[in-house]
């Protein structure tokens, strides 16, 4: 495979197989996309990998807490306070595409927070990561995590895996830095899905469609 044919092929995956994942081919994945480029290389990520009854205890844990209707606050805001168009457009248009995919209705709340409540439960992948970085860092910093991000999913796509990237788990930063024992100069950026793709899922049938390039690219000679 490509590089080409890796950055058309990767995509968000919401429903795994239950087929484990080999752990050391997880870490394999981690070190290599360590690679991906860093201001001044300070390389400001910092990964967790979870399977087995490590994943299994997150899971629990926090089902408890949405069971509980209990909330934590955001380190960060994921998206702008004031979302303008046409991002705000864009995030409206992949969620009903989403939410259509899977057959709930706009009305059908209830539907809509069951399949919100399956991020936490990484969709039923038998792999994850988190990645967390130093609160002292800033916005360079984090576009250093987005590079080491995709160099990974990239390299998942190459080893036949497939990924979710998730910064809805940002919502629970207390209960993911208790769990790992995060200590507390870090900060939770987001979390990650990692297994084989079920492709009897009809959320996996979305391909997110792309802004047209004249509304984003611009060349000069």
């Amino acid at each position: 495979m490509n590089v080409t044919d890796a950055v058309a092929a990767r995509r968000s995956v919401r429903g795994f197989l239950d087929k484990p994942v080999d752990p050391a081919l997880v870490e394999r994945l981690a070190q290599t996309a360590a690679r991906a480029p860093s201001g001044g290389n300070l390389q400001p990520w910092h990964i967790d990998i979870l399977s087995g009854e490590s994943l299994a205890a997150l899971k629990r844990v926090i089902a408890e807490k949405q069971d509980a209707g209990l909330m934590e606050a955001a380190a960060y805001d994921i998206y702008p306070r004031e979302l303008s168009v046409p991002y705000k457009d864009r995030r409206f248009q992949v969620g009903m595409a989403l939410y259509a995919a899977m057959g709930i209705e706009r009305s059908d709340s209830e539907a809509r927070n069951r399949e919100f409540r399956r991020n936490f439960q990484f969709f039923g992948a038998p792999a994850a990561l988190f990645c967390t970085v130093d609160r002292r860092m800033g916005p360079p910093q984090w576009s250093d995590l987005g590079m080491y991000l995709q160099s990974f999913m990239l390299l998942a796509v190459e080893a036949g895996l497939a990924t979710c990237a998730q910064e809805c788990w940002a919502i629970y930063p207390d209960t993911v830095d208790a769990f790992l024992d995060t200590p507390p100069e870090r900060m939770l950026f987001c979390g990650m899905a990692i297994g084989y793709e079920d492709e009897s899922i009809p959320a996996n049938r979305l391909r997110a469609e792309r802004a047209p390039v004249g509304e984003w690219l611009t060349v000069r000679g």
